[in-house]
């Protein structure tokens, strides 16, 4: 394990340098591209006269195992530090928003793809089962905001959007883990009881609800714990201990990990000042901030030399091009019928739901999801399809966004400008 983990941190170390020395394009895109062609390279020597190179490096991420990785290891620091970040006044301002698009929309796009995968692999020939293609829709459709948030912070977003699409990233991760396991449930393949209307309805109250409340305790003792002491590096073990240890209660109770730690996060970002002292609150800042960027440059290394452990036929790359389409429409739709309400009350700008759409990555979540599946005859089917569809929106999204970015963030001054009866100022938001 400890050597896998070594490999892996070294290649990710060599991968980000090569891309910020000579490719210079956001990190996290850089490196999963990277990472991709090395495993071409890795896939071009095993058939060019090296055989084995590709089943080393294949034996070496088996080792590691990927959901393992990021499910029960980085997903806890990744999802607190992200909510951390946040600024939980604002966020509370848009939290009609942001509930709504991680719930309503990350249901109706788990609906969507569920439906259309289902038809897509019958068409050509592929015997996915309805449900294992619900579970399907249920995986992809969490989005990861790492890559697109960088973006966003580049082009100086107005913070109104920037908030609003992390906060969606951020509470529909553990949304979107929590439909899983609920259809997981009539598979049998998630330890659920008897499937049913019922036990669905109450999978999903356990995990949700149960993970928000145990969010709340954990991050209202982890504020008095670092408010009663001066040291920053008892008040960074404070914040570790919080994550770690939390994200483990959560599993052993059975509620929702992701959802706690988004929670625990946000009452620390909500009590921060007051929780560190003012010559500690910065280094506690920037500890996180930078843990935060190195798992994410490792979770999207990993995710672009994973391709090793992808075999593919090509009725599968098929289903995954036409899946790819599919998973747009589905993010388009389920983000545009939420905002037609939601843009006349809380005034986004037109723009957004296409931001939304193309700036809606998919990441290790999905990923993780998918590898953790239980071998059966479709387990394949659903693997490779989820590999193409995250690396696609990594790689042509991911470096096609930024024009789009650009676009809204001036709209939106420019909006903005309008309603405070000024013209152009980009200082309002």
């Amino acid at each position: 394990m400890l050597s896998a983990f070594a490999v892996l941190l070294v290649t990710t170390a060599v991968l980000a340098w090569a891309n910020e020395r000579y490719l210079r394009i956001p990190t996290t895109v850089g490196v999963t591209l990277a990472g991709a062609l090395a495993a071409i390279v890795f896939i071009a020597l095993d058939y060019a006269g090296a055989p084995g190179v590709r089943g080393q490096m294949t034996a070496v991420f088996e080792r590691l195992d990927f959901t393992q990785f990021v499910l029960h290891g980085i997903l806890s620091l990744l999802l607190f530090a992200g909510a951390m970040s946040l600024d939980a006044a604002r966020l509370v301002k848009q939290v009609r928003s942001v509930l709504t698009l991680s719930i309503v929309s990350t249901a109706i796009s788990t609906v969507l793809i569920g439906v259309a995968s289902y038809g897509v692999f019958a068409l050509v020939g592929l015997d996915v089962p309805f449900w294992a293609a619900m579970l399907f829709g249920a995986l992809l459709s969490p989005t990861d905001p790492v890559a697109v948030l960088d973006l966003l912070q580049r082009a100086k977003v107005p913070k109104k959007i920037e908030t609003l699409i992390a906060g969606e990233s951020l509470f529909n991760d553990g949304v979107g883990v929590v439909f899983y396991l609920v259809v997981a449930g009539f598979l049998g393949i998630a330890g659920s009881s008897a499937p049913g209307p019922l036990n669905a309805l109450e999978v999903f109250a356990q995990e949700a609800i149960g993970g928000m409340l145990l969010g709340a305790v954990l991050g209202w003792v982890c504020f008095l714990a670092c408010r009663s002491v001066e040291a920053r590096d008892i008040e960074v073990l404070i914040t570790l201990a919080t994550v770690i240890g939390g994200y483990v209660l959560a599993d052993r109770i059975g509620v929702s990990g992701p959802l706690a730690m988004v929670v625990a996060g946000l009452i620390m970002s909500a009590g921060k000042t007051l929780a560190f002292h003012a010559p500690t609150r910065h280094d506690v800042e920037v500890f996180w901030e930078i843990l935060d960027r190195v798992l994410n440059i490792i979770l999207f290394a990993f995710i672009g030399l994973d391709v090793l452990l992808t075999e593919t036929t090509w009725p599968q790359i098929v289903a995954s091009a036409l899946l790819i389409v599919v998973a747009l429409v589905a993010r388009f739709i389920s983000v545009g019928l939420p905002m037609m309400s939601l843009r006349s009350i809380d005034g986004y700008g037109p723009y957004t739901v296409r931001l939304l759409t193309w700036g809606g990555l998919r990441g290790g979540i999905a990923i993780s999801l998918a590898l953790g599946l239980p071998e059966s005859s479709y387990r394949l089917d659903l693997v490779t399809a989820t590999y193409v569809v995250v690396l696609f929106t990594i790689a042509v999204q991911g470096l096609t966004v930024m024009p789009l970015v650009r676009r809204a963030a001036d709209a939106e001054r420019r909006r903005e400008a309008a309603a405070h009866g000024e013209h152009g100022d980009p200082t309002l938001v």
